[in-house]
């Protein structure tokens, strides 16, 4: 499957949250997406609520997985999610960067950074993703 880039994610839970696929590298492995900061994102802090930064990692590689193993019958789906979280991110645009660093026949492992708009690391994720 080939995604048309920017590719909106215009239904369920991405939909919500407003996820948007920038550009997908296939060979390389490397997936950049974004979403935009509302009001709808914060915690009562005004922070970014941690689970908005583990749903882009979720969804993005997920997503960067099924693309490429649904051109043999399989799916992907999500298995681990470990998030570390560096800094906060109070308003503007959340930008995620996902690198395969494994690509098994069962498992897919990717590293995701999370920044914002000043290119300073907000997170990072270590997703593993089942292939079945």
């Amino acid at each position: 499957m080939e995604l048309q880039l920017p590719f909106t994610l215009d239904q369920g839970f991405d939909a919500l949250y407003g996820l948007v696929i920038d550009a997908y590298d296939t060979d390389a492995g490397v997936m950049t997406g974004h979403v935009d900061v509302t009001q709808n994102h914060l915690q009562p802090a005004g922070l970014v609520h941690g689970g908005v930064f583990a749903s882009i990692a979720e969804s993005m590689t997920s997503l960067g997985t099924w693309v490429v193993v649904s051109a043999d019958g399989k799916s992907a789906q999500g298995l681990s999610n470990q998030t570390s979280f560096l800094r906060p991110i109070l308003e503007g645009t959340i930008h995620a960067t996902c690198r395969v660093r494994h690509r098994g026949r069962t498992t897919w492992v990717w590293e995701v950074e999370i920044a914002d708009d000043q290119e300073r690391l907000c997170a990072l994720v270590r997703m593993t993703i089942a292939v079945r």
